[in-house]
């Protein structure tokens, strides 16, 4: 039989008619409590309403309870915040008010030395996607975000583009067979990595327990708009930096993160960094580790073992299908777009710079900035420019939240969009629609200053997880 499905009207007959408190009760009992039944889910939610303090220490509820609970403005400990610090905004119309305020509010705490909003960022936890944050001997694990370590890489193959049309159903039947996505798919016989025999796996305690699923699930990608994808590369001249020629290419291009271990690093750390920091609730989660103490020791460390781990599951993937086409990569462009990292801002001060949703682009650094299923990406070469703190956007940006493009996407629709764009999709949801996401020639239209592009690529076999 059936469950019901809990919808906004059925949490505000509890007594609350906070939308954000309902939006994120709905979100709650989707993710964590899909098996209880209709009458037990509206139970606990009612419980942690009626009395949200039992309820602060829990793995699930526990934010619903800190949401609930009035802040009160003395509980600052020795910390105080300042007035918001100025900052750079790259395609200020293209922004929503919501992510500027959560930059806006993230410029107030005392750590923070500069910052910039990319063109494509949108709301998020702690800091909005498409954030640089630089802080003064500081690192916020939810700066860095969930996936630690999220990134592109993109393989260039020798072969002609015309391989996706003469070879079609053999690069499909490559990316099903040998892609796994989400929680449960691993490899049969997943491959070793150096990573997985790093000496932080026995020498920190909370990552003791995280080897054996880390080894298990190298070479696989995470759901929601993680991918790997077959397209076609245009160089519109020749190129040293890429050591290609003026042409067409096959490539293949994958987006994902560190998995499981760099999601119980992230969530670990932010805790601890939130027990130490009492910071007010609008703020809570931008909550720091110095990096002088034990824990922000084990933070940067663990961090840094789980962008390495990010790149070893790239490379995996990629190793694996070049293997299997027999084709051998002309040139690899890759980056990072989560992540923190110890740089010397343009005054001659040491920072740690926070990139979350958003591409290193120092001066001839390359890197990879993708668009939409129907839309191009690009590969770029960043600019140094010292307003954007070396960045550039990571992406187009989302345009609708997924709830919002699965509530107003339709299926057919979403259909008629890849068809006409000779897009074929394997896995993937209307949350992933290229409807839901902004115009990538627009966001890249903001950010001529801070990058050149050298080429762009562009999406035909497309392999998500299901939906």
């Amino acid at each position: 039989m059936k469950q019901r499905k809990i919808r906004g009207n059925h949490i505000k007959k509890l007594g609350t008619s906070d939308s954000i408190a309902i939006s994120m009760s709905i979100d709650i009992l989707k993710k964590h409590y899909k098996h209880a039944n209709f009458d037990r889910k509206l139970k606990l939610i009612a419980e942690v309403l009626k009395a949200p303090e039992k309820f602060t220490t829990d793995e699930h509820l526990g934010q619903l309870a800190d949401y609930l609970i009035p802040q009160k403005e003395e509980v600052f400990d020795e910390l105080s915040l300042t007035a918001a610090r100025p900052f750079t905004v790259f395609g200020d119309e293209n922004i929503d008010k919501n992510a500027k305020h959560q930059m806006y509010q993230a410029m107030k705490l005392p750590v923070v030395l500069d910052g910039a909003l990319m063109p494509d960022s949108h709301y998020g936890y702690g800091l909005p996607i498409g954030g640089v944050l630089a802080t003064n001997n500081a690192v916020i694990p939810y700066g860095v975000g969930v996936d630690i370590g999220c990134r592109m890489c993109l393989s260039i193959y020798r072969d002609d583009p015309k391989i996706l049309h003469t070879r079609r159903d053999e690069l499909k039947r490559i990316l099903k067979e040998h892609t796994k996505f989400g929680l449960r798919e691993t490899h049969d016989k997943p491959n070793r990595s150096e990573v997985i025999d790093s000496s932080l796996f026995a020498e920190i305690p909370m990552l003791k327990r995280l080897q054996k699923k880390a080894a298990m699930q190298l070479g696989s990608s995470g759901g929601g708009n993680h991918f790997v994808e077959f397209g076609i590369v245009k160089i519109p001249e020749d190129s040293k930096d890429l050591n290609l020629k003026k042409g067409e290419y096959l490539g293949l291009l994958s987006h994902s993160g560190s998995r499981g271990l760099g999601a119980t690093i992230a969530k670990h750390y932010t805790e601890l960094a939130k027990n130490q920091s009492h910071l007010p609730k609008g703020v809570r989660n931008l909550a720091w580790l110095d990096l002088k103490s034990e824990e922000g020791i084990e933070y940067w460390l663990a961090m840094n073992l789980a962008g390495d781990y990010a790149s070893a599951c790239h490379h995996d993937i990629h190793k694996r299908i070049a293997k299997i086409m027999k084709l051998q990569a002309k040139t690899v462009v890759e980056n990072h777009h989560n992540f923190a990292w110890k740089e010397v801002l343009s005054d001659g001060t040491e920072a740690i710079v926070h990139r979350k949703g958003a591409t290193p682009a120092g001066e001839g650094v390359l890197g990879v900035i993708p668009g939409s299923m129907t839309a191009p990406g690009y590969i770029v070469k960043g600019r140094g420019n010292v307003q954007s703190i070396n960045s550039a956007s990571h992406g187009a940006g989302r345009l609708m939240s997924r709830r919002a493009a699965k509530q107003g996407i339709a299926k057919d629709a979403m259909k008629k969009v890849l068809k006409d764009h000779g897009v074929e999709l394997i896995g993937g949801g209307v949350d992933e629609a290229p409807m839901a996401y902004k115009n990538i020639d627009t966001v890249m239209s903001y950010q001529q200053d801070l990058v050149d592009v050298l080429g762009s690529f562009t999406p035909k076999i497309v392999r998500m997880s299901k939906e």
